[in-house]
């Protein structure tokens, strides 16, 4: 699973990786947060549509979402930490809306046109090393203490690993 803050490039680097490594690629966003117009699905519907996933033998799954690590991390194999400065976050929100704003991104639910970002969702990720990194640390040492996890914290940390993962075995 590939987790981080919004705006860092989990996603791209999610379909970069799962066509490397011929893996069915799972968005979050797309498949599991978001109903047309960006009502949220309910949690438990929420929680059915990850054990889904989960449960096939091989799956990338792009998203953060923390409560839902006693779900995922039994059955994941790997984390990937995203792990950018939330300066470079926030620059990949504003370039991301600047490619998007008034349509459809690949990675979001169909019928949730791209906004320009708000101040709550700019203080999410302002904020986010500080607020929600301790959750998550908690949340793997508990129902992942096995599962490694590797730590990206640059684009070139992402090209290198995608680079690897490219490579014949």
């Amino acid at each position: 699973m590939v987790i981080g803050c919004s705006g860092g490039g989990k996603s791209i680097f999610c379909r970069e990786l799962a066509t490397l490594l011929d893996l069915p690629n799972h968005s979050m966003d797309r498949e599991v947060f978001w109903l047309p117009n960006w009502v949220e699905r309910p949690r438990v519907e929420q929680r059915a549509i990850i054990s889904d996933i989960v449960s096939a033998d091989r799956w990338l799954l792009d998203g953060t979402n923390p409560s839902s690590f006693d779900i995922r991390l039994p059955r994941t194999d790997l984390v990937v930490w995203v792990r950018l400065p939330r300066w470079h976050c926030l620059l990949g929100v504003y370039r991301r809306a600047a490619k998007y704003v008034g349509k459809h991104r690949p990675d979001m639910a169909d019928g949730c046109v791209e906004q320009w970002p708000g101040r709550e969702f700019l203080a999410y990720i302002w904020h986010f090393e500080h607020r929600f990194t301790p959750r998550i640390i908690q949340e793997i040492e508990k129902h992942g203490p096995d599962v490694p996890v590797i730590t990206l914290k640059s684009h070139g940390e992402m090209a290198h690993l995608l680079d690897l993962a490219g490579l014949p075995h």
